[in-house]
């Protein structure tokens, strides 16, 4: 099935969606795995997959350290793809890539969206290319029937959005504030404006990421958004409490 027919089945059944985010690698792909299966246990609906990079432009401190700790592990691209595949026979949610674009050209755009295909992957979510420089990596998606996945903020032009949404597939993600991953978001009046303005633009489902950190945020976010979207805070747990008690807090973050 489809990325965007998958979330319109899902939303029949749930009013908002829940994907969460994971570094692959990081700690080990051992304890990948076992995030990965806490989380889908417990009712995430989608996952970004994240492969490490050294300058990930868009990620705040705590995702940035798991990028360095993956890296220093030794983890590569061909290492994430495989393990992906792993990931995706064993566990029937959709799965996304995340990165950034000089990972995907290094590895060769073309290859890249064949080597995601084979392995059963949705789409992707490249957080630094630019979609008028998009070309290439669009058509290679097109090829492979996958969902390449664009941003909108709060400082995107409206013309630019709809823009974006013209050529995006799956659904659009929405940075619900200026900066970086993992910082304090408020979940204010100028967010629901915000995504207001993004629903005018696009009729593709809306993801909100940066700032999802507890339940009143997955509240706010219901009937603005179909997806909210936690990494860091997930992570943060995974440090400072285990496995156990991350897989806890995002099942009361579902219900």
């Amino acid at each position: 099935m489809e990325l965007e027919s998958y979330i319109r089945e899902k939303q029949s059944q749930k009013e908002i969606l829940l994907m969460t985010h994971i570094v692959l690698g990081y700690p080990s792909f051992e304890e990948s795995f076992t995030i990965v299966e806490t989380m889908v246990s417990v009712g995430a609906d989608l996952m970004e997959l994240q492969i490490p990079f050294s300058e990930p432009v868009a990620d705040g401190p705590t995702i940035l350290k798991a990028n360095q700790v993956a890296l220093e592990n030794g983890v590569n691209t061909m290492a994430c793809l495989e393990f992906a595949g792993e990931i995706t026979d064993r566990f029937n949610i959709p799965f996304l890539i995340m990165t950034y674009f000089n990972i995907v050209f290094k590895f060769g755009v073309s290859r890249f969206a064949r080597e995601m295909a084979r392995r059963g992957l949705k789409g992707a979510i490249i957080a630094d290319l630019p979609p008028e420089e998009a070309q290439d990596y669009l058509l290679a998606m097109e090829r492979e029937g996958l969902a390449p996945v664009f941003l909108f903020s709060p400082t995107t032009p409206f013309d630019r959005m709809r823009y974006i949404a013209s050529i995006g597939k799956g659904f659009v993600y929405c940075v619900a504030r200026k900066g970086v991953t993992g910082s304090k978001t408020e979940f204010s009046e100028d967010l629901h404006n915000y995504l207001a303005n993004c629903r005018r633009a696009t009729s593709l489902p809306l993801a909100v990421g940066f700032g999802v950190k507890e339940s009143a945020d997955v509240r706010f976010l219901k009937r603005k958004a179909d997806i909210a979207v936690i990494g860091s805070q997930l992570i943060r747990i995974f440090e400072e409490k285990g496995i156990k008690q991350m897989g806890e807090f995002l099942e009361c973050l579902i219900g």
